[in-house]
């Protein structure tokens, strides 16, 4: 239950037409899972965050942070707290005064915007990244790959925000943000990303076009994206594929209510329509057992959990 006292000092920091009551937490996931947040706030700037931050803070108010929802599986109960969407400033995106190479996005800002601006001003190297459906800060806090490439091959710095007093924020340099597979110092907690400074490399636009429409058409051809997903439900593990192992396992079209295996691409669970939050975790459970049976390899989640569990 959401204080009283900490709603009010929401409410003198953020307009009204941006907090969203018992918001269906289904419209923001690739999911299309998920019950209501008790509150989501749109915040638009770093002085907006800043404030929410320390509100919640003193009232010892835990919260979620929603980029574009597309790593995310919330429970059907919903979030009981509050959910903070960063928009407005942090959807900026714009090339470096000094070096036209590097380009500054805003952690709000959506991949395929992202690639569409680089495109355009003859900027090559986020590629691997184009048909990725997540904002820069959900792919930063995941170091996102594809094709090869990761997030962590053209970051050259990422400006966060402490959630923590003295609520500052910093640069972090591309060799001090412990970029893993899926995984970067953002995840170890007590920060947000606030925007994401890249370097790319000089090339003609309709070559970067040509490979951009290129990845695409491979990526829909092998992934199931007529379907709403979160993209691979389980990590890459040190031996082998989880989309292999699952399918040698005879899983592929293994089905839960409205949640399947997918029959185009087993590292895949989709909603082939109205599964719920349940339908998938019976599903990921399922795949996990049967995988380790005949394999002995243990499966882990890529999708995020929100308020459930395997």
């Amino acid at each position: 239950m959401i204080s009283e006292n900490l709603l009010k000092k929401i409410d003198h920091i953020i307009p009204e037409e941006r907090l969203f009551y018992d918001e269906p937490m289904s419209r923001h996931t690739s999911f299309r899972i998920g019950g209501p947040a008790a509150l989501l706030v749109q915040i638009n700037t770093e002085d907006e965050l800043a404030d929410i931050l320390e509100d919640l803070d003193m009232e010892q108010e835990g919260f979620l942070l929603v980029g574009n929802g597309s790593n995310l599986l919330v429970s059907d109960e919903g979030y009981p707290g509050i959910a903070l969407k960063l928009a407005g400033d942090f959807e900026s995106v714009y090339q470096d005064e000094e070096d036209e190479c590097v380009v500054h996005v805003g952690a709000a800002k959506l991949m395929s915007g992202v690639s569409a601006f680089l495109t355009e001003r003859g900027l090559s190297g986020f590629e691997f990244a184009s048909g990725i459906p997540g904002s820069i800060g959900g792919a930063v806090f995941m170091n996102a790959g594809a094709y090869g490439g990761e997030m962590k091959d053209i970051v050259k710095s990422v400006s966060v925000k402490m959630v923590s007093k003295p609520f500052t924020s910093h640069t972090i340099k591309n060799e001090d943000m412990n970029f893993g597979y899926r995984s970067s110092r953002i995840q170890e907690g007590d920060m947000i990303a606030l925007s994401v400074k890249m370097r790319l490399k000089k090339d003609d636009p309709s070559e970067i076009a040509a490979r951009v429409a290129e990845l695409a058409a491979k990526r829909n051809s092998k992934q199931p994206v007529n379907l709403p997903s979160a993209g691979s439900t389980f990590k890459r593990p040190a031996e082998g594929y989880a989309a292999a192992l699952i399918e040698e396992a005879g899983l592929k079209g293994y089905r839960v209510g409205g949640a399947a295996v997918s029959e185009k691409h087993s590292g895949f669970v989709v909603n082939e329509g109205g599964a719920t939050c349940e339908d998938v975790l019976a599903v990921m459970r399922h795949v996990r057992e049967t995988v380790f049976k005949k394999s002995g390899i243990m499966l882990e989640p890529e999708v995020r959990l929100i308020n459930c569990k395997l």
